[in-house]
């Protein structure tokens, strides 16, 4: 049970099912460990798996002809799965990278669509699910676009310190849309 504690506690305090559904759940899920450096998600595939970090830290970005933007860092437990790839059968425009060795709970996308639906709760999971992540995406877009990388440095200090202790600094620059020397300009005014 040890490798289920913190997906147990996600489910207890965010999406509760009920125990014999959680149950089927924990024992359909495979672990899987990630060397730093490993893609586990890349653009062009389809999501097949429902992903649950459990430990480690794994960076999300966009690759362009000119370079790589980071959107995203996962650095405590929670799911990863590109849910818009997963849901719509389509491949994704993501690539997902291992930062440090990781351990991810998987389930394969079949399996878990069948427990949905035995335990009738698909459509309120999905939803939940999609309203998270429209969420965090109209912040993040409004941040992007109204605030300076000053400001945006300013709200990771305040609301995500534990990305600035475990995230390389190049990886964090590449989130603010600034240039590693320019982060560095940043950190000393602050």
């Amino acid at each position: 049970m040890s490798n289920f504690t913190q997906i147990s506690k996600f489910f207890e305090t965010e999406y509760p099912l009920n125990k014999e559904g959680l149950k089927e759940l924990f024992n359909s899920f495979q672990v899987e460990t990630h060397k730093k450096g490993e893609l586990i998600l890349q653009i062009g595939n389809f999501e097949n798996q429902l992903r649950f970090l459990n430990s480690g830290s794994v960076r999300e970005y966009y690759v362009s002809p000119e370079k790589e933007t980071n959107t995203l860092f996962y650095t405590k437990p929670q799911f990863i799965t590109d849910f818009s790839s997963f849901n719509n059968d389509t491949t994704t425009k993501k690539n997902q990278e291992a930062l440090t060795k990781i351990e991810l709970l998987t389930i394969e996308k079949s399996t878990f669509r069948k427990l949905l639906q035995k335990y009738d709760c698909g459509k309120s999971f999905i939803d939940l699910t999609f309203q998270k992540i429209l969420e965090h995406k109209e912040q993040f877009e409004y941040n992007r676009i109204t605030k300076s990388p000053e400001e945006l440095y300013k709200e990771l200090m305040a609301y995500k310190p534990h990305w600035l202790q475990s995230i390389p600094q190049y990886h964090i620059a590449s989130y603010l849309g600034v240039t590693p020397e320019t982060l560095s300009r940043i950190r000393k005014r602050i």
